[in-house]
Formats: structure tokens, sequence, C-alpha cells
């Protein structure tokens, strides 16, 4: 590809290439501070015009790459970031083999990990992001890395992606910690997050697991935290993973190791406020 960018992720190394300057720009202030790989890139992605006309005439971004969803629709090239970011969260859902992958987000403190996984929408990276700025490490947002071996949680701290109204939580970050607002996305208007510095040096430390949450917001919900079982988490975090039945045996095992030594609670909230209130509290107990 004419433009290209490489970057570390705590264990995974991605390369980015594009046919525009612009993705890759904008990846490049995004991802100021990222060690560049050591060696060989894990993945690749690569960013195309849909057709070769469309590189110039009403540019249109088609996100390829080591591993592709053959009808997945072309972007705008004003979103071209966020095709960029798709595409290594594709790489990483068909490709991952290295670590049992769970769609949620990761923030530790004192060592320790917290897991917060649940449907789209239902506040997990708002979460995350808050509590990356109110003292916790933010591990990772899109994706949570389990080792295999010994079920710690590896960091893989990106840049977060905040949506719609939770853009608003987040004016008194240091601007050059945003990305740019990308407006008429699919879902809706987008702007990223860069993890505080702290996130990016420490990428290279693991946690252990102490408990995992279910967070659901909602404008008409009362605040309340309940006890999840065994069984009804196991189910959730197989729907949650998206290479668990790829990884088979050893998935089950590392799945079945993390449900069994971690308690898990589910969490009802209609603010930010209530939300971190109600992590503070079931982590402090």
């Amino acid at each position: 590809m004419r433009h290209r960018f490489e970057l570390q992720v705590g264990p995974v190394a991605f390369r980015v290439g594009s046919a525009w300057a612009g993705p890759v720009a904008a990846l490049r202030r995004l991802y100021a501070g990222y060690p560049a790989p050591a060696g060989a890139c894990d993945f690749t992605v690569r960013l195309e015009p849909e057709r070769p006309w469309r590189r110039w005439l009403r540019p249109s971004v088609a996100i390829r790459g080591d591993y592709m969803l053959p009808d997945a629709a072309p972007l705008a090239l004003a979103h071209g970031l966020l095709a960029a970011e798709m595409g290594m969260n594709l790489q990483m859902a068909l490709g991952q083999r290295r670590f049992l992958l769970l769609h949620g987000a990761t923030v530790e403190r004192g060592g320790r990990a917290l897991l917060l996984t649940g449907h789209s929408g239902s506040g997990k990276s708002t979460l995350a992001a808050l509590l990356g700025e109110r003292g916790w490490r933010l591990m990772g947002d899109e994706f949570a890395l389990v080792d295999l071996a010994d079920g710690c949680f590896h960091p893989f701290p990106r840049v977060v992606s905040l949506k719609n109204q939770a853009l608003a939580l987040f004016d008194d970050v240091a601007g050059e910690r945003l990305g740019p607002v990308l407006r008429g996305t699919p879902k809706g208007t987008i702007r990223h997050l860069r993890p505080r510095s702290e996130a990016i040096a420490r990428m290279d430390e693991p946690a252990a697991p102490r408990l995992i949450l279910f967070p659901r917001f909602g404008r008409d919900l009362a605040a309340e935290a309940r006890p999840v079982g065994a069984a009804e988490v196991f189910v959730r975090l197989t729907q949650a993973s998206t290479n668990y039945v790829t990884l088979g045996e050893v998935g089950f095992a590392a799945l079945a190791a993390l449900v069994a030594g971690t308690p898990a609670s589910a969490i009802d909230y209609a603010s930010t406020e209530e939300a971190v209130g109600l992590v503070e509290a079931l982590w402090a107990a």
C-alpha cells in the first residue's frame, strides 16, 4: 500500500496500509506514543478503493486484510479512521488464536482485573473509559484477552470508541488524546479516545481476574446490583467470545476456569455516576 502504519498494542502487532494518506495520518495522531513492532506484524489491514475509480470519484473505502468479510459494506473516505479500527477488530475476531477473546472491556486496580461485558449499547465502553480516567488502568475496550495457560487478562489498550451522548462526558480530556468527530457513521456520531499514558506504558503487564460485571444502561432503570450464577455467566461469555468454538477444548478449559474462579454481578443504572458508584461498591465488597 502507498501509505502504511505499524503499531504494537499489548501482545499484538498490526500493519495498516491505505490507498489514501488521510486514514494513516489520523492513525498516527491518535496512536501517538504507542511503540512500533519489534518484529513481524501479526495482522495486516488494507484500506482499498471498492473499485479502482472509487479512489478519486466519490472515494469508497473497502476493509480488507488477512481476514475479510466478503459482504462488508464500504465506508466513505471521511470515515477512513473508523475503517482502520474496524479492520483491526476484524483481524482479531477472525484470526486470533493465542488468547480466548471476549467482547468486553477490562480495567485494573491493585494488580487485579475487572471485566465489563454485555450487549452493544449496554454502556461498557463508556464505563470503562470513565474508570480509566478515575484511577483505574484501562486494559482494553473492544476485546478482553484471556491467557489460555494461566487465565490472566493481557492488556490490549487500543483507543476507545465513544458514541453519541457519551462524547460530552469527556469534554475535559486533553485534545491531543481525542480523535476527530466522525458524524453519520453506521453507529451514529463517534469519537475515539486514546487511553492515559500509564495504560500504554504498562501494556505488557497482565492482571488476574477479580470480578465480572454485566452492565445495562437505561434512563428508566433503577440502580441495582445482583449476583449472576456460574451457569448463566458461562453461557453469556460463550456468546461474547468470537473464537471460543474455534479454540475447542483449550477454550472451554480457559473459560470454565475463569467462571469458576471469578464472582460475577449484573448492574443496572441510569447515569454514569450511578454506574461508577456500583462498580466501586462491588469492588470493595
